[in-house]
């Protein structure tokens, strides 16, 4: 891509470090590179936070803390609400920066972009209902009074296959709550937040309450955080692996966890589903941002008497993606957003090709310039093919065939994760009777988009701690506090 094309989409972008409601450089001057996908040609680079940057951002947030909590809650809110409008007019440069860094297809940022705004309307509502309550003790006859007080500096880590979004679910809540944050951005994606920044500041967000330390020394920042006393919360979004990695750090200063890790999704298709409306919530459930998303559907079940029908249409549907760089209009698929991940999809692939899996679409990476990885559907996928066990994170459907409601109900749940299922029924006992039994923490019934800010977002078992969006979504940066009294 011409240089001068990056020129124009980074105008304006800082790439410094925002603590204290200034651009600083790291401690010691490093700085890391940030690459398109689609091109692997560096965009620009951003400093590199060091533990002492980490340390002053802390600092910062904690001189900031009395005065935002001290606030009056509709204060908060018209801030928030102010972010979110800033967000919207700014909406198509902000879509174009995260295509640039993560290369999913503008259209995805465009959606992207909206549900992360959305996520400062919804909280600048729900900010001004931290509500308490009071009854009578029923043995001792004393007043117990009940209130929510903000928890204290939160550590955000966040993810880079939604990198305006992820953010945003923390920030909202937490800012509507009043407690400052300390962001650290996903290594390849830290440009959309930092551009975010100076939309915040705008919209009345004092110095010091949100403060970004983009960094490539993730763990040595993230601990000194954790081990500073005066941060009392670690939102986190990400692997199962790394979450439980910072759960241990937690641990030693007691930091209460609120983690959203990784999901292995099945989508289940009964014999009576309207299978044109199952292809419609597979190709949501599957390709929202390409697959890279901890919500993708992972596994699909289809039962035997519309397998065939339902594999053919999601072939025809998958095959007519049109796969390019993002910034281009009309193209629904992008590159993944690293060689890594490339590789690792096109690994899984190949070892369910070699168990007897048969492709009816995609299959190869392309080769040449660029993480591109074409949509993939296979069929007569075995059960010891990896990728029914572990997280694709790239546009492959496995497809395998049941009998009975039992067989897909046990096969759906054996996994270690819970995050989400998908089914489709037009039998709506049947659906709420498997929706019960399955392991997950979100159902979307007849719907391939579960997401929604006004939703609590989280899952069972290893897929995470806590909730985020809706009320609960507030209620994790809040502490309860009882008050016994008689008067």
């Amino acid at each position: 891509m011409p240089k001068s094309t990056y020129d124009n989409l980074l105008a304006g972008v800082p790439t410094d470090l925002w603590i204290g409601g200034q651009w600083k450089k790291s401690s010691d001057g490093a700085r890391f590179d940030i690459f398109d996908p689609a091109t692997e040609e560096k965009i620009c680079d951003v400093a590199s936070a060091t533990v002492e940057d980490a340390q002053a951002a802390v600092d910062a947030a904690q001189a900031s803390m009395a005065d935002w909590a001290g606030r009056k809650p509709r204060e908060r809110a018209e801030i928030l609400r102010k972010a979110f409008e800033l967000i919207i007019a700014d909406a198509e440069r902000l879509a174009k920066l995260i295509t640039l860094e993560n290369g999913k297809a503008l259209s995805d940022s465009r959606g992207e972009v909206a549900y992360s705004a959305e996520f400062f309307r919804w909280y600048a509502e729900e900010g001004v209902r931290n509500l308490g309550q009071m009854s009578i003790a029923p043995s001792s006859g004393a007043r117990i009074l009940v209130q929510h007080k903000p928890i204290g500096v939160a550590c955000l880590v966040t993810p880079w296959n939604f990198p305006a979004a992820m953010a945003t679910r923390k920030i909202g809540p937490a800012l509507a709550a009043g407690c400052p944050v300390v962001l650290k951005p996903a290594s390849e994606t830290p440009l959309t937040m930092l551009a975010l920044m100076p939309i915040l500041e705008k919209a009345g967000v004092p110095a010091g309450v949100v403060n970004v330390i983009p960094s490539r020394r993730s763990g040595p920042v993230v601990s000194k955080m954790l081990h500073d006393p005066r941060v009392r919360i670690v939102s986190f979004t990400g692997s199962t692996e790394v979450g439980r990695k910072l759960l241990h750090e937690a641990a030693d200063n007691i930091v209460k966890p609120a983690m959203e890790l990784g999901g292995n999704a099945p989508f289940l298709v009964f014999e009576d589903a309207d299978i044109d409306a199952a292809i419609e919530g597979a190709m949501i459930a599957k390709m929202r941002n390409m697959g890279e998303a901890c919500t993708a559907a992972n596994r699909f079940y289809v039962h035997e008497n519309v397998a065939e029908e339902f594999a053919k249409k999601l072939t025809d549907k998958m095959s007519a993606l049109k796969m390019g760089n993002g910034l281009t209009e009309g193209v629904a698929l992008g590159p993944l957003v690293n060689a890594e991940t490339r590789d690792k999809v096109q690994e899984l692939v190949d070892d369910a090709v070699k168990k007897g899996a048969k492709v009816t679409a995609g299959g190869k990476s392309p080769g040449g310039k660029g993480f591109f990885y074409p949509a993939t559907v296979l069929t007569n996928v075995p059960d010891g093919a990896n990728l029914l066990r572990e997280e694709i994170f790239g546009p492959v459907a496995p497809i395998q065939t049941f009998k009975t409601e039992d067989e897909v109900i046990r096969k759906a749940n054996d996994t270690e994760y819970g995050l989400v299922a998908y089914l489709y029924t037009k039998d709506l006992a049947r659906g709420m009777r498997v929706s019960e039994k399955l392991e997950f923490g979100m159902i979307g019934l007849n719907r391939g988009l579960v997401s929604d800010p006004a939703a609590p977002f989280g899952g069972m078992k290893q897929s995470g701690l806590g909730r985020e969006g809706a009320h609960e979504g507030l209620m994790e940066f809040l502490e309860t506090q009882y008050v016994s009294v008689t008067w």
